[in-house]
C-alpha cells in the first residue's frame, strides 16, 4: 500500500516543480534594457590632410671651384651671408694671368703689324703687276704672306681672349644670389683647376620641399599643380608643431616612378622672404585631401574595432533623445562602418552612419545586436553614482 502511494506521489511532484519554473520564468521576462549615452551623428566641415614626410632643398644649388690653378690671396665675403650674383667672393693670385694677358697684348700687336705689311707689300706688287714690272711668282708670293699674317692676327687674338679669361676666373664670384656657407679654404691655400671646392651657395627665396608619393597618387598630384589654393599645401616645421605661414605650389613633377619602390618624387615650391626655411630641413608637408568637406561626424569614443573592423551601435528608434530624456526603451543595432580621418575627439565617418542617426558613446561594452538600450548614464560612467543615489 505505502509503494502505492509514492508510486502516484511522483509524477505529481514533478508536475508542480515544471509548473511552478514556468511561472518564474513569465515572472522574470526579457532582460532589462542597457543603459546607454549617445550622440547624433552630425554633418560638419571636415577639413583634413594627408602628411608627407618632406625635405627642404634649394632651387639653385652651386659649388664654388676654381677654373685655374694657383694660391687664395683673397676672400671678400662673411661665412653664413647672403651673397648677390656677380659679387667677388674670392681671388687666386692674379700676376701671372696679367702677364699673360701683357704677352697676348703684345702677340697681337706683333701680328697686326706684320698684317699691316704684308697688306702694303701686296698692293704695291699688284701696281707693278699691271705694269708688267714685276713676275707674277713674286705677287703669288706677296699674297700668300699677306693670308698668313691675316691668320696669325686672328690666333693672336684668340691668345689674349684666352688670357683674359683666366684672368677674369682669378677672381670668383657669386654665380647665383644666395647664401653662402662656410668656406673650406683659407687665404694662401692652393687649388687646383676644378678639384678643390671652395664654397656652395644655395639660393632661398623661393624654395622647395621634396616629397617621394606612391606611384597611385601620380594623377592626383598632377590635378593638384593644375588647380591647386592657397590651402592646398601646409608645412610643418622640424618642431613637428608649428605650421609654416606661407602656402605652397607645385613646382615640379619628377619625370618617371622609380621602379624598385613604384615611387615618385613631387617638388612643391614655397616663399622664403625670411630664410626661415634652409636647405636640407626635415618637415612634414599636409596635402589637402581631395575628400575634405561636408561630412557625417561622430563622436570617436563610440567606435568600436573588431578584427581590423570598426562598428558602431545605432538606436532603431531615436524618440528617447528627441523626447528630452524619457525613459523609452529601443533597440541598437550593430553597423559596420569606414571611417574617415580622426579630428580631434571626432571621427569622419564615409558609410554605414547617416546624418541624424543616434550612436552610442558609451555603455554599448556590454551590449549585443539588437539589444534593448534605454537613455541613462551607463554603470561606471562619470555621474552613475549620483544617478543611484537620486533613484535613492
Amino acid at each position: 500500500m505505502k509503494k502505492k502511494y509514492i508510486f502516484w506521489l511522483a509524477p505529481a511532484v514533478v508536475l508542480a516543480w515544471a509548473s511552478c519554473k514556468d511561472k518564474s520564468a513569465q515572472q522574470a521576462g526579457p532582460p532589462p534594457a542597457t543603459s546607454v549615452s549617445m550622440a547624433e551623428a552630425k554633418m560638419g566641415d571636415a577639413v583634413y590632410y594627408d602628411q608627407y614626410q618632406g625635405t627642404v632643398v634649394s632651387l639653385n644649388n652651386v659649388e664654388l671651384r676654381a677654373q685655374v690653378s694657383g694660391f687664395i690671396t683673397g676672400i671678400f665675403f662673411k661665412e653664413g651671408d647672403i651673397v648677390q650674383k656677380g659679387q667677388p667672393l674670392y681671388e687666386i693670385d692674379r700676376r701671372k694671368f696679367q702677364d699673360a694677358v701683357a704677352q697676348a697684348q703684345a702677340n697681337l700687336a706683333n701680328a697686326n703689324a706684320n698684317l699691316d705689311k704684308a697688306q702694303k707689300d701686296l698692293d704695291r706688287y699688284n701696281m707693278l703687276l699691271k705694269n708688267d714690272a714685276v713676275a707674277r711668282q713674286t705677287v703669288d708670293q706677296a699674297t700668300a704672306t699677306y693670308a698668313t699674317s691675316k691668320g696669325q692676327v686672328a690666333v693672336a687674338k684668340a691668345a689674349l681672349a684666352s688670357a683674359r679669361t683666366d684672368l677674369s676666373y682669378a677672381t670668383i664670384t657669386a654665380p647665383v644670389t644666395g647664401r653662402i656657407g662656410i668656406s673650406q679654404v683659407r687665404l694662401g691655400s692652393q687649388v687646383i683647376t676644378g678639384t678643390t671646392l671652395l664654397n656652395t651657395v644655395s639660393s632661398e627665396n623661393p624654395i622647395g620641399v621634396d616629397v617621394v608619393v606612391n606611384e597611385q597618387d601620380i594623377n592626383r598630384f598632377y590635378d593638384l599643380q593644375r588647380k591647386s589654393t592657397d590651402s592646398t599645401f601646409r608645412l610643418i616645421l622640424p618642431d613637428g608643431v608649428t605650421t609654416y605661414d606661407k602656402p605652397g605650389k607645385i613646382l615640379a613633377i619628377d619625370r618617371g616612378v622609380n621602379n624598385q619602390t613604384g615611387s615618385i618624387k613631387v617638388r612643391v615650391q614655397f616663399p622664403n622672404e625670411h630664410s626661415i626655411l634652409k636647405d636640407g630641413m626635415s618637415t612634414s608637408l599636409k596635402v589637402l585631401n581631395s575628400q575634405s568637406g561636408s561630412r557625417v561626424i561622430i563622436p570617436y569614443k563610440a567606435v568600436t574595432e573588431q578584427m581590423g573592423e570598426f562598428f558602431v551601435f545605432v538606436t532603431k528608434d531615436t524618440t528617447i533623445q528627441k523626447e528630452g530624456g524619457a525613459k523609452k526603451d529601443t533597440i541598437a543595432l550593430q553597423h559596420k562602418v569606414t571611417l574617415g580621418p580622426r579630428l580631434g575627439d571626432k571621427v569622419v565617418v564615409s558609410s554605414g552612419v547617416n546624418a541624424g542617426d543616434f550612436v552610442i558613446t558609451e555603455g554599448f561594452q556590454r551590449l549585443r545586436d539588437s539589444g534593448a538600450v534605454t537613455l541613462g548614464a551607463p554603470a561606471g560612467a562619470p555621474g552613475a553614482a549620483g544617478a543611484k543615489a537620486a533613484k535613492k
